[in-house]
């Protein structure tokens, strides 16, 4: 075991700081396991928890990073044993719990899935937060009838981590997919990935709404929420579902029933955090398999652990496209 580990920290006593410490075992929360984290990923939230009043982590001091994949080094419960590979995202990792951007995390083990066969960690969290959430938004619209038959899909921010997934996904498994973003220069990228066709992000978020317009989708996964969402609606197909997977053009949205009851459709809020774990270890096991983006190095990349802190500045910027992978054992 070391006698200290790198990680990086964040405080609030009296002044805001973030930036790396070292520190040992006994700084770590309690938890049955006790693993050597191998990478991280950098998501939205980890950015707003590296800044003062960004809202997210719910106790001080903490470790960011609600991702992480590595080795078990010890283990009380009986469900895991020393050298087995796993991840963890969501729950309270990176909010209330010491997260992943630190070369060792103590977890609870029934937040930890055992790495699916044919995934490796690095690719696991390629995929990450990001992309469990693109696959829980698919599972959903296909338990409410979606299949590559019924018509195109919609998927807004697209560029993003969860968009650029999704499109990728879709694509791989015969959907018709029309993408929307608010870069001109990542259309090639979005086409690239399998997009039929790009649309602009005014295309989607129009000055004036109608309670019904015309149909045009037969599913939408939206990490946009806000104008974008209740156009989105508005423009489904009879008994289409859109898939609400984020809220980065706003927590409100200005909508009517008409979509619901007159056309049958439905809003699917999608929370990858908690989601129930035998549903997690399913959804692992086909994100190694059937659901795996066949472009997923080229959605993410590859940085390093001391480069984090200017990620995370990046990303609270905007205009980053895809995945950031973090190489914390490096």
């Amino acid at each position: 075991m070391p006698d200290a580990f790198r990680a990086l920290w964040v405080e609030k006593d009296g002044d805001f700081r973030c930036g790396f410490a070292e520190k040992t075992l006994e700084d770590l929360m309690e938890g049955e396991l006790l693993i050597r984290v191998a990478y991280s990923s950098v998501n939205y939230k980890d950015g707003l928890a590296s800044i003062p009043g960004g809202n997210v982590v719910r106790r001080h001091p903490l470790i960011p990073g609600i991702d992480l994949a590595g080795t078990v080094v010890s283990s009380s419960d009986a469900r895991f044993r020393e050298g087995d590979s796993v991840l963890a995202t969501g729950y309270d990792l990176g909010v209330s719990h010491h997260g992943g951007f630190a070369e060792y995390a103590r977890i609870p083990a029934d937040w930890a899935v055992p790495l699916p066969a044919g995934l490796d960690a690095r690719h696991a969290m390629a995929l990450g937060t990001a992309g469990l959430t693109a696959a829980i938004a698919l599972h959903r619209l296909e338990a409410n009838g979606l299949t590559p038959e019924k018509g195109p899909v919609l998927v807004t921010g697209a560029t993003g981590g969860v968009g650029s997934i999704a499109v990728s996904m879709l694509a791989h498994l015969g959907y018709e997919v029309e993408a929307s973003t608010g870069k001109e220069s990542q259309h090639d990228f979005l086409r690239s990935l399998g997009a039929a066709r790009v649309i602009s992000r005014s295309d989607v978020a129009p000055q004036t709404l109608r309670p019904l317009d015309k149909q045009r989708w037969a599913a939408a996964i939206d990490p946009v929420g806000g104008q974008t969402l209740a156009f989105a609606l508005s423009s489904l197909h009879q008994g289409g579902s859109v898939a609400l997977v984020g809220l980065t053009g706003g927590g409100s949205f200005q909508g009517t029933v008409f979509p619901f009851i007159l056309r049958g459709c439905n809003l699917l809020g999608i929370d990858s955090a908690y989601i129930e774990m035998g549903v997690r270890r399913e959804l692992w096991q086909r994100l190694a398999r059937d659901l795996r983006p066949p472009h997923l190095d080229e959605i993410a990349e590859e940085v390093a652990f001391r480069d984090l802190p200017d990620v995370l500045s990046r990303i609270l910027k905007g205009g980053v496209r895809g995945r950031f992978v973090v190489s914390i054992a490096s």
